[in-house]
């Protein structure tokens, strides 16, 4: 016999985790299915040499007593379990150019945000407090982003873009590029790139900026153990292979393991492409099916994660992203082969036996995923390995060493410092988190099309809901917030405990 569930969620990622969690506390019978033999999507961690290293998650914002994850935590019941860091009040990010010695710092608190910069760019001290000013303007347009369920957003608000903007309020080019500096936690375009993402995108860090000192699979273990608290049922190693449907409704999914999971209502926390493509073309309006292959994906990343040598290599709280210019914060994402990398972020834990030095390091730059498109066909998971062959041994070689290249001229002690040395391409983030390209995070905004790339919960299977980074916004703060609106959509109610 089969089980039947009110509610069966296709993938274990945030999204995934909190709708299980909000739609048991309304009493619903849930299971969650998920496809590897770790839950959490992009807040998984690995282990190499006994040193922890995150995948996707490097710091969080506004957990402060008030703002929005502690909120949304609180209601999830993990907020005081926690194990943080708060980051430097000063500048939890310094954004760096070229040669310089100048590190420009992003601080925690709107007066000291401004305060801060100020001291760096003392004409533009009005500038810099209409960028503030606007940065809590926009995210006060959104209720469920200040944890309110009544209202709702101007829709012309989407379509201002990023760049207007920050032309508006200054002809200072080094600043605009200071404001972007940070430009990684969204993936933005010069082109089209909307405000609102970017604001939305950095807010929560200006609140409050904080490590997780056990890395971002805490949260995943920490919902865990509420889920089951609530009886909901988990199931890993698990893949969704096909649907099953009945009188115009999904009926059950069939996974991997051979096991059909039956439901009232579905909802899918994997990426919408692959999701379409599972259900079948024909079960989408032609409109629905061709805007969804149309979206665009973000960039992919190359990552390199070092393990360090005791006492060598000083403890820095902050994130460092560097730029080879002023131009290629925008740029970044579309270098040529021979202007690589012309960007990175840096970040590290500190060393658990020694204080005033790290213990490990994570530096990260974007990377084209057609650059290991020969090797497309391959996979190579923890639970399924696979040798992808020399040849991508050797473009890993030679992509760290120009990356070591960069990081030298800002940190030329980092060689003698490295033990040991781990590596991910966009194959490695396409086979563990599910995107067909590897994107950091899911798909563009337009601020000229914002239509496009707009999905609602409900698809046109009336008991098939979505939700998760490649829906609506990605991050910690904006896949919590999609996970309220897929579960508000599916009850056709407001949910108890939050707004």
């Amino acid at each position: 016999m089969h089980q039947k569930y009110d509610i069966v969620i296709i993938g274990s990622g945030l999204g995934g985790l909190m709708s299980g969690l909000i739609l048991a506390k309304e009493g619903k019978r849930v299971a969650i299915i998920e496809k590897n033999s770790q839950f959490g999507g992009n807040l998984q961690t690995f282990v190499r040499n006994r040193t922890l290293f995150d995948t996707g998650v490097h710091y969080v914002g506004s957990l402060e007593s008030g703002q929005t994850l502690y909120n949304y935590f609180s209601y999830a019941g993990i907020m005081q379990q926690l194990d943080l860091e708060r980051m430097p009040i000063e500048g939890y990010d310094h954004i760096c150019f070229g040669k310089e010695v100048i590190e420009y710092p992003h601080a925690q608190g709107y007066e000291n945000f401004v305060e801060q910069l100020s001291f760096y760019f003392p004409k533009e001290h009005n500038a810099i407090e209409q960028y503030i000013t606007k940065i809590q303007e926009v995210c006060n347009c959104f209720p469920l982003y200040r944890f309110h369920l009544d209202g709702s957003y101007d829709e012309h608000l989407l379509s201002e873009p990023l760049t207007d903007f920050l032309s508006m309020i200054t002809s200072d080019k080094r600043l605009q590029a200071v404001l972007l500096g940070n430009n990684f936690l969204y993936a933005g375009t010069r082109a089209y790139t909307p405000l609102y993402l970017h604001a939305l995108s950095v807010n929560s860090y200006i609140e409050s900026a904080w490590r997780l000192k056990k890395g971002g699979s805490q949260i995943t273990y920490l919902l865990l153990q509420q889920l089951e608290k609530l009886g909901v049922s988990l199931f890993k190693e698990n893949e969704a292979l096909a649907f099953e449907y009945r009188n115009e409704k999904v009926y059950s999914v069939i996974t991997s393991q051979q096991k059909k999971y039956i439901a009232d209502h579905f909802i899918s926390d994997i990426d919408i492409k692959q999701l379409v493509r599972l259900v079948g073309k024909e079960y989408f309006k032609p409109s629905y099916f061709n805007r969804i292959e149309r979206l665009t994906p973000v960039t992919s990343v190359f990552s390199l994660y070092l393990v360090l040598k005791s006492d060598t290599f000083p403890y820095i709280p902050y994130n460092v992203y560097w730029f080879k210019d002023t131009q290629s914060v925008w740029g970044s994402p579309y270098y040529t082969e021979n202007d690589f990398p012309s960007f990175y972020t840096l970040s590290m834990n500190p060393s658990k036996n020694r204080e005033g030095y790290a213990d490990n390091m994570t530096i990260m730059t974007y990377m084209n995923e057609k650059e290991v498109n020969q090797w497309i066909h391959t996979s190579n998971m923890v639970s399924q390995p696979q040798d992808r062959g020399e040849e991508y041994e050797v473009f890993k070689k030679e992509k760290t060493e120009q990356l070591l290249k960069i990081v030298e001229g800002k940190f030329p002690q980092i060689r003698n410092s490295i033990a040991y040395m781990y590596t991910s391409t966009p194959l490695t983030y396409r086979d563990y988190i599910g995107s067909p390209t590897g994107a950091l995070y899911g798909y563009e905004k337009n601020a000229y099309k914002i239509l496009h790339s707009r999905i609602i919960p409900q698809t046109h299977i009336p008991n098939l809901y979505v939700t998760g980074q490649t829906v609506n916004m990605h991050g910690l703060v904006g896949v919590t917030i999609g996970a309220v609106l897929t579960c508000m959509a599916l009850l056709k109610k407001k949910i108890n405990g939050i707004g």
